[in-house]
């Protein structure tokens, strides 16, 4: 990886309005509370947590298919955030997505072929035959063989797994040099998950593409990211090197998750933390520390005071006025 990141996230914020049911008054959900990172040039990022995290809005927002609250978006040296639409239209070419739903983000009546060589003629980088070349060509790449007959195919014909090889053609037909992936892996079978996992690691290494990994599986992130960040009710509690964090986690929530999944763990080690009830409702957080309500170690001033998250050791994050000691070897 170069010295410089692709991709500096800094206080990152979204706030959607609501209302009571009469109208009367106004409230907030929190979505994103303050998130700041950084992902490198060819680095696999995850952001790992539970449904409402707000894993899912933060790759939104860094792709502006929403607009934060408030923050800064730096990519590849420019900031993004008030970016006039026909500058951001222009790069979005070297930014693409991956969505959980593969049959979603495509239109049912584009057959395959179509769906994968738009953004090349909506981008400008090619014109209609040269496009469908390309389309075809990618079709071969990512798998779906001969890309001749896969490409006069509609969405209907494929499996789920052909459906997100199709998503991932489209995303990579610009040869982007950012992808945000979100939980592009949950919705298929075990055994498909690993062989689309190792198609966007071949990416990687073939064009050095830089990721955002969304998901909520530890066990899918190991396989792929370098780095890893830990989200709870929209901020993020724990981040580093995804060996550090499965080996000594730091926060009680990232241990909680480690082991949910025995198999994520080195060794066969005695479950020692168990989440207590369910994430509280975003529209009305637990004062002082969000997992506050939820750790089986929390005392007053976790009610009372939300932790910073601050370094304990080099690239090794953690948001915890307690947090745990390290794991001995």
């Amino acid at each position: 990886m170069s010295d410089g990141p692709i991709l500096r996230v800094r206080d990152l914020k979204k706030y959607f309005e609501i209302s009571s049911l009469l109208g009367r008054t106004r409230a907030f959900v929190k979505a994103v509370d303050g998130v700041s990172f950084e992902i490198g040039d060819k680095e696999v990022f995850s952001l790992i947590g539970e449904s409402g995290s707000g894993k899912t809005t933060t790759g939104r927002l860094i792709l502006r298919l929403i607009e934060p609250t408030s923050g800064s978006i730096n990519f590849m040296g420019k900031e993004i955030v008030g970016m006039a639409e026909e500058e951001m239209r222009r790069m979005r070419k070297d930014m693409q997505i991956i969505f959980q739903d593969p049959y979603a983000s495509l239109n049912p009546r584009m057959r395959i072929g179509d769906a994968v060589a738009e953004p090349l003629i909506v981008s400008g980088l090619a014109n209609e035959e040269e496009a469908k070349e390309r389309a075809i060509e990618m079709l071969d790449r990512v798998g779906l063989i001969p890309g001749k007959e896969m490409a006069q195919r509609l969405p209907h014909n494929l499996s789920g797994g052909q459906r997100q090889r199709v998503a991932i053609a489209r995303a990579m037909i610009t040869r982007p040099k950012f992808i945000v992936a979100d939980e592009a892996v949950s919705m298929l079978d075990m055994s498909i998950k690993a062989s689309i996992v190792s198609l966007l690691e071949s990416f990687r290494r073939e064009v050095g593409l830089s990721m955002l990994f969304i998901t909520h599986d530890i066990s899918i992130a190991k396989l792929i990211s370098d780095r890893v960040a830990i989200m709870y009710l929209g901020k993020i509690v724990e981040m580093g090197p995804m060996r550090r964090i499965i080996e000594s986690p730091a926060h009680p929530y990232t241990k909680a998750l480690l082991e949910a999944v025995p198999s994520v763990m080195r060794r066969k080690r005695e479950k020692t933390i168990e989440l207590k009830g369910e994430m509280p409702d975003p529209r009305n957080p637990p004062s002082g520390c969000r997992f506050s309500n939820r750790c089986p170690f929390a005392n007053e001033r976790c009610h009372r005071e939300e932790p910073a998250l601050v370094e304990i050791e080099r690239g090794h994050f953690v948001s915890c006025h307690f947090p745990l000691p390290p794991a001995s070897h």
